[in-house]
């Protein structure tokens, strides 16, 4: 019987062992084609994302976007500052393919990218020094100018007209889409009495366009970007003197519409906060051109009799919303104004200002230099 119990027991264990053998070969494979597919999947996931990275930002942008590579810069150092400014997708991929490719010899200096353009045209570029691609129209837009003014220059310097311009800054779901996207722009900006929502915060520079009929969201877009930039630098000080943004833009575009240089700018923006710390109206000329709509060498008393939200020889305060757009300095005099004891200005016509404390001296200057 024991013969016959430990052939029994041999069998069992050898059964027991061929399904334990077969039980570790089927793990085994499992493992060894769940490794498969991982390896299959990350390698399928890495030449994607390596492919992806090889490819343009973006291939239908054409918006210029300057980016400054110093002296003495890196590869490494090359490929983030791109990366950071979203010229490329990934700052190692395109180390990686430097090396690939034996690039060298970049140079530092100042460049117009696009993220359309491809990475051999970076590299091409980066060894040259110079811009890739040129832009098809540089149109320069002074300041103190009105939102007409400026769609008239576009009109005359790109394939668009005066009315599609004005269609687009004025269009009420355009204007909220930017209000979303622009932290500068808020609700004052809605007021209906506003001839324009955007009047003065279409920066005056200088805008290059690289494609041959840009948008005129692009247009538009790329004014309030370097609006917002510039904005942004003096937030805190606008908060330091409780100016809202809107009514600092506003300050800003009837100095830039009074003086010309940046004394005068200070002065005169202290001669205005002067007025309203005292509960004068502002009394500025060109506030009442503005309520007119048009230009006239001088200004008359029955002018000044408009009523408008925009003149303050009307209104007290500032006006609604700017007349104009404004120069940095202009916007700087209007947060960080000269102090003094003066409530009067006189333009002589020369381009000399005459200032005074009372409005006998005031008046005295203008017997002398107003015929």
């Amino acid at each position: 019987m024991s013969k016959r119990n430990d052939k029994g027991n041999f069998k069992d264990n050898l059964i027991a062992r061929g399904e334990e053998a077969r039980t570790v070969r089927k793990v085994v494979a499992i493992v060894i084609l769940s490794i498969i597919i991982i390896l299959a999947i990350g390698g399928i996931s890495g030449y994607m994302y390596i492919k992806s990275a090889l490819e343009p930002v973006d291939p239908n942008n054409e918006k210029g976007v300057q980016v400054e590579i110093p002296l003495g810069s890196s590869t490494s150092g090359i490929a983030k500052i791109l990366e950071e400014n979203d010229i490329i997708k990934n700052s190692m991929v395109f180390r990686f393919y430097i090396k690939f490719k034996n690039e060298s010899g970049f140079q530092a200096g100042d460049y117009t990218f696009t993220k359309s353009m491809t990475l051999d045209q970076i590299i091409e570029s980066l060894k040259n020094g110079r811009i890739i691609k040129e832009p098809v129209y540089r149109v320069t837009i002074p300041e103190g100018l009105t939102i007409e003014e400026i769609a008239a220059i576009y009109a005359e310097e790109l394939p668009i007209t005066e009315e599609e311009f004005l269609n687009k800054v004025d269009n009420p779901d355009y204007i909220n889409q930017l209000i979303q996207a622009y932290p500068m722009l808020t609700e004052d900006i809605l007021n209906p009495e506003l001839r324009h929502p955007l009047e003065g915060y279409l920066f005056a520079a200088t805008y290059d366009f690289y494609e041959e009929e840009p948008p005129v969201e692009v247009i538009i877009q790329n004014m309030l970007d370097k609006s917002q930039a510039v904005i942004g630098e003096y937030l805190n000080k606008m908060t330091e003197r409780e100016l809202t943004i809107h009514e600092a833009v506003t300050m800003a575009s009837i100095v830039e519409k009074e003086a010309v240089t940046e004394d005068q700018r200070k002065k005169i923006a202290g001669i205005f906060y002067n007025r309203l710390e005292t509960g004068m109206r502002l009394q500025t000329d060109p506030t009442v051109l503005y309520a007119l709509g048009g230009h006239k060498e001088k200004v008359l008393l029955k002018d000044t009799e408009v009523e408008s939200p925009f003149n303050t020889y009307h209104v007290s305060g500032l006006p609604i919303g700017p007349i104009s757009n404004f120069s940095e300095s202009a916007l700087e005099s209007s947060i960080n104004p000269e102090e003094s004891d003066f409530y009067y200005f006189l333009h002589d016509g020369q381009g000399n200002i005459y200032y005074s404390t009372t409005l006998e001296e005031h008046n005295a200057y203008k017997a002398q230099y107003i015929q």
